[in-house]
This record gives structure tokens, C-alpha cells and sequence, in this order.
């Protein structure tokens, strides 16, 4: 029996041309599945002038919707205002199966909501981690409540994240599975000539904001700076964080020891590792880390915080792990400066090409849509139950919104039937051959 070809529609408020692990990882997936001879479609809000529709690497089509973000690049929440043209991409490009990512992106719990109130299957993956004590996380993880009491199947990246989403969203474990994120390996290779060991240089990458550790690298920079007058820090990102860091040089006079970039775009990520020996990541919280994968694969020694997820990615002798504690994150990058000489760039990185790999992530990701897909269909009244079991009052209200959402697709369909909407051609292109795909990365994600 031939394998079955799923049309895919990826939604999330964070696709190109912002950067980041999400929008790597949608981004790379797609371009695996379009490979496996699957459709896929992309739904994004607008950036900037980047309106309508746009086609990438191997015909994947992109439609920037013209919502503008108003926080931390997600769209205002609307509930119902995404349905027509939510409604109306599925029509047209006959998609199957909805696929949303991240639980920041109000897009994608909206369109996920809508999916599933006119039938299709919806799986979810999960990019980040939660707490269960702030307000913020409390807010969240009741938004989440909502969108997973009724999706098909969910995925998370790691075992800790798995863990961190059955707990907020009271999904069944059985239906999360865990897929991790990987790595193009072809485009990050080691350098030729590793950089000298008259000086360790040691790189940082990273958003500059409070979950990322900023405050501890305000800490940590100084005293291993103090302590190692062979020590360099070459710091990529921007970020609100920014200017405490470029205080900490200018109070310690470390101009000349302390490089930043700012904002590094991801082109250019693999020029700015294999500049440097050791790789910083000081994370206060992380489901995965595509990051330290990167560096990995470019042969760079990481020094982590040990949280989240990230005690699964690495093996043990490709990363030193410390508390995001200052004195105890001084203490593994002591440790890592003294184990660099047995580092082999080239043998890591043939090792992460071996462990981490995107098609495999796209094989594997593939086997939840056909499982997300053999599930049974159910009426509205069947599906509300799950909502009512979200909560006394939460439950109540959840319901009354996908009954108002219900009725609302019963007047578009009236207003506007089905067959009304035209069906788009599929674009056939040929396919790249292994590797090309994820050659054009950086070439055509603008």
C-alpha cells in the first residue's frame, strides 16, 4: 500500500525573515517534507512590507497574512477575526492537516481552534518551556488547556518538554511524542585551520533578554576574564539586555576582550563560531537549543546551563554543564578551557552528523501526521466534552467560544459556500537533490 501524501498547512507567527529556532525549524522541516513528495504550505502574519504571497526553496508556498505583530512578533488576539482567511487557505490549497508551532504565536492557537471546528486534524509542536507559579505562565498554560484539549496528535522536542507540556496542558501522554530538533550539518563544517591556542576565544549567540541569561553572562564574563588573561568573549545578538553588557565592558575595561556584534544573521552564524574555541550558552530556561547543535557541528566545545532540555542534546563529552549559578558557571568554563586540547573539531562534527539529521526529523514528524490522521472523527457535541473537563468556569467559557466559532463558520459557509472558493494549482517544480535544499537556506529564506 503506497504510503499516504499529506497537504500540510505549518501556522505560526514566527517564520523568515525573523530568526530564530522556530523559524529554522519550521522552515527545515518543510523543505524535508516537500522532498518526501508531501504539500506544504505556510501561514505566517505579514513583516513589514512582506505582504501576500511569497514561494521559496522548492516551491514552498508562504502567505503572509496582513496582520501586524503588536508583542514580541505575535499577532493581537482576535478569536474569530483569522477565520475567513484561515478558512479560506485550507479551501484553496486542499489542505489535510494543520500543523501549528510554538505556544507564543497567537496565530497558531487561532487557526488551530478553527481547523479543528471545521474538521481537519491539527498537530501541535512545542518549542518552549513554562512555569506554573507567574501570571504570565498561568495565563499561558490556560491558552494552551484550550488548544490541545482538542488537537490530534502533539509533538514536543525534548523529554523535559514532553514532560513540561503534559503537565500544563492535561494532554494524554500517549498522544505527545518526542521529536528533536537537528541540525544542517552541510552548512555548519568546522574551519579548515582551527583558530591558535595562544588565546581561547569563547562565543556567545544569543537573543540578549532575561530568558536567555544575560545577567549571568554580566557575572560570569568579568571573573573569567580576571582569572584567564588568555580568555577572549565574542558576543552575537541584540536585545534589550544589551546595554547591561556593554556596561559590564565599559566598567571592567574590557573593550579589547569583549567584542560585540549585535544582531548576527544566520548566514553568517558559522563565520562567527569557528572564530572561537568554546561555545556559551547561559540559558535560564530551554526545551532544546538549536544553538549548541550549531556549534557542535562546527566543532566548538559547549559550556551550558544545566536546564530544560539541554542535558538530552549534547553527549557528555561535547559539553560541560553548570547551575545557572555565575561561581558555578566560571567553574565549567575553567574545566572546558582545561579538556580543549582533546577536542577533535572534525570527528565532532562527523559524530553530529550521525546524530542529528532533518530528514529524519521530517520521516519521523511524517509518522505522527498518519497516526494524527487514523483518528476518529467526532461531532461538535462529542468534541465540547473535552473542553468542559478544562475547568468549572474555564470549561464553560471554552465551550461558548467554540460554539460562537462553530456558528460563525456555519455563516461563512452560507455567505460564501466551499465550492465558491477556487482550488489553486499545485506548483511542481524538481526536486534539489540531497543536501541542495538545505544549501539554498540562507539564499532564499529572504
Amino acid at each position: 500500500m503506497a504510503e499516504q501524501k499529506h497537504r500540510i498547512l505549518m501556522v505560526s507567527d514566527f517564520f523568515f525573515p525573523n530568526f530564530g529556532g522556530v523559524e529554522n525549524h519550521i522552515y527545515l522541516l518543510s523543505q524535508c517534507l516537500l522532498k518526501l513528495g508531501h504539500k506544504v504550505v505556510i501561514m505566517t502574519h505579514a513583516y513589514g512590507n512582506r505582504s501576500g504571497v511569497r514561494y521559496m526553496t522548492g516551491g514552498l508556498k508562504v502567505y503572509y497574512v496582513p496582520w501586524k505583530p503588536y508583542l514580541l512578533n505575535t499577532t493581537i488576539p482576535t478569536l474569530y477575526g483569522t477565520l475567513p482567511i484561515v478558512r479560506n487557505i485550507l479551501i484553496r490549497e486542499n489542505i489535510s492537516l494543520v500543523h501549528g508551532h510554538q505556544a507564543f504565536s497567537t496565530l497558531c492557537h487561532e487557526a488551530a481552534m478553527h481547523a479543528r471546528i471545521m474538521g481537519y486534524k491539527v498537530v501541535f509542536t512545542d518549542h518552549s518551556l513554562y512555569g506554573f507559579a507567574d501570571v504570565g505562565s498561568i495565563h499561558m498554560n490556560k491558552v494552551l488547556q484550550f488548544t490541545l484539549a482538542d488537537v490530534s496528535q502533539a509533538i514536543c522536542v525534548s523529554h523535559t518538554s514532553k514532560e513540561n507540556t503534559v503537565l500544563r496542558s492535561g494532554l494524554p501522554p500517549e498522544k505527545v511524542f518526542v521529536i528533536p530538533n537537528a541540525v544542517d550539518t552541510a552548512m555548519f563544517q568546522p574551519a579548515p585551520i582551527r583558530p591558535g591556542n595562544d588565546e581561547i576565544i569563547i562565543v556567545v549567540i544569543s537573543r540578549l533578554v532575561y530568558r536567555k541569561g544575560t545577567d549571568l553572562l554580566v557575572e560570569v564574563i568579568p571573573e573569567v576574564c580576571h582569572l584567564d588573561p588568555n580568555v577572549r568573549f565574542i558576543i552575537g545578538g541584540d536585545g534589550p539586555k544589551r546595554v547591561r553588557l556593554e556596561e559590564m565592558r565599559e566598567k571592567h575595561s574590557l573593550q579589547d576582550r569583549v567584542k560585540m556584534l549585535g544582531a548576527v544573521p544566520h548566514a553568517h552564524v558559522r563565520s562567527v563560531l569557528i572564530s572561537g574555541h568554546i561555545f556559551l550558552n547561559s540559558s535560564l530556561t530551554e526545551a532544546f537549543c538549536i544553538a549548541i547543535l550549531e556549534a557542535a557541528s562546527c566543532g566548538l566545545l559547549t559550556v551550558s546551563t544545566r536546564v530544560g532540555g539541554v542535558p538530552e542534546v549534547l553527549p557528555d563529552d561535547m559539553i560541560v554543564l553548570a547551575e545557572p549559578d555565575p561561581t558555578d558557571m566560571v567553574k565549567a568554563i575553567r574545566k572546558a578551557i582545561s579538556i580543549l586540547p582533546t577536542i577533535d573539531p572534525v570527528d565532532m562534527h562527523n559524530r553530529m552528523k550521525k546524530l542529528y539529521n532533518w530528514h529524519d526529523v521530517a520521516k519521523r514528524t511524517e509518522i505522527v501526521y498518519g497516526r494524527a490522521m487514523r483518528c476518529s472523527n467526532q461531532t461538535l457535541l462529542e468534541r465540547l466534552q473535552r473542553y468542559l473537563s478544562c475547568g468549572a468556569w474555564a470549561g464553560k467559557l471554552f465551550c461558548l467560544v467554540m460554539i460562537i466559532d462553530f456558528l460563525f463558520w456555519r455563516f461563512l459557509e452560507l455567505w460564501q459556500p466551499a465550492e465558491d472558493i477556487e482550488e489553486v494549482p499545485d506548483l511542481i517544480l524538481p526536486h534539489h537533490e540531497d543536501g541542495d535544499v538545505l544549501r539554498d537556506f540562507n539564499k532564499n529564506k529572504a
